[in-house]
């Protein structure tokens, strides 16, 4: 069985392949200072519960944007897997598509994990709405080519910068709004942050598509992309798994014959 691990700047996704389908998937809080053991006995605990047994894993592969975690996560695919984990990035690991930018060394794990996933599923030029700490639009070519991109900050983050810098605002869950126009602060702050970050989504995409100049599948994905189903004008599929099947798909690339 493969294990894939995503770590993002605020959640690690974990997942388990036997071959043929995902079997099992857990979320945990990104912390880089938790230790491989940490990791060991919280896996371990996940694995009995949904019948995974963790000494059938074979291999370990790993993308992250957390770099202090690569030494503890590296120890744990190493002393408790007794695998040589993949890690994107790293020389050797080929992704298999071209990436066509200034500084190809720039491009995060993530977004070049996404690009690989969503172009295995969906034909075509394609948008990768990415919603998780940050909020990242990346345009992948029809041949699968990563083409860059646009990066800006995510709505819980923007949440937490007016909560923290405006003193009399209060600390909200993030909801749609009943109206647009706000009849108290919580439902002001709801129409101010849901919907301008719709908007904020919508929007960009419509000036990606305007400079392509050439059809385009949006696709959603990440930690918070269900917000916005339903509500976004631009986004055609949400699609929760394209970085794991990112991840899949370049260690079926990689894996020794």
């Amino acid at each position: 069985m493969l294990l894939a691990i995503d770590v993002g700047n605020t959640n690690t996704v974990f997942a388990v392949h036997d071959g043929e389908s995902w079997i099992a998937q857990w979320r945990s809080a990104t912390d880089s200072t938790r230790t491989a053991d940490e990791y060991a006995v919280w896996l371990s605990q996940l694995c009995q519960l949904d019948g995974v047994a963790m000494k059938e894993f074979h291999s370990c592969i790993i993308s992250t944007v957390v770099p202090q975690a690569r030494f503890n996560f590296r120890n744990l695919a190493r002393r408790y897997l007794n695998v040589d984990p993949m890690f994107i990035g790293e020389e050797g690991v080929d992704l298999g598509v071209p990436i066509r930018i200034k500084r190809p060394e720039q491009a995060g794990a993530d977004r070049l994990v996404n690009a690989v996933g969503a172009h295995v599923q969906y034909p075509g030029a394609l948008v990768v709405v990415d919603s998780g700490t940050a909020t990242t639009f990346d345009v992948v070519g029809p041949d699968g080519g990563f083409e860059g991109g646009i990066i800006s900050p995510g709505i819980n983050l923007s949440l937490r910068a007016l909560h923290d810098a405006a003193a009399s605002l209060p600390r909200i869950a993030i909801e749609r709004p009943p109206s647009v126009i706000g009849k108290d602060t919580v439902s002001a702050m709801q129409s101010g942050i849901f919907l301008a970050y719709v908007d904020l989504i919508d929007g960009l995409i419509r000036r990606i598509k305007k400079e392509y100049a050439e059809p385009m599948t949006i696709i959603g994905t990440g930690g918070v992309a269900s917000l916005f189903e339903g509500v976004s004008e631009e986004i055609d599929h949400f699609d929760s798994d394209v970085t794991i099947r990112g991840l899949l798909e370049i260690y079926n690339r990689n894996k020794p014959s």
